[in-house]
């Protein structure tokens, strides 16, 4: 029976560096083990830079550039049907007398 070492996830994890320097030098299984790992970190490293890459940026601004503008025109053409900015200013949509400005009995601007 070949009872294979089942330390070296416990002391990778848990245990300082030293202590797994240690015990790779000792046991075999656990020196297999750290070398898969490092050949799959080195693999990671190897690759690392090609996510990193920053793909499609000019894209990614005149994307968002589009939305901004969109969303601008979009609340003041909303705005201008609706008033609701003036309501959430103060409270109610403004009129032509909030304004100042002479109207007649109708709510129109009065024009002498």
């Amino acid at each position: 029976m070949n009872n294979k070492c089942n330390k070296f996830e416990s002391l990778f994890i848990f245990s300082d560096e030293k202590a797994l320097e240690e015990h790779i030098k000792v046991c075999p299984d656990c020196r297999a083990e750290y070398e898969r790992m490092n050949k799959v970190s080195d693999l990671i490293k190897e690759v690392k830079s090609e996510f990193k890459r920053p793909k499609y940026v000019a894209l990614k601004v005149a994307c968002m550039l589009f939305l901004f503008i969109a969303g601008g025109v979009g609340i003041q053409a909303l705005d201008l049907q609706y008033g609701f900015l003036d309501t959430v200013k103060y409270g109610e949509p403004l009129t032509i007398e909030d304004l100042g400005l002479p109207t007649d009995d109708y709510g129109l601007i009065q024009v002498d």
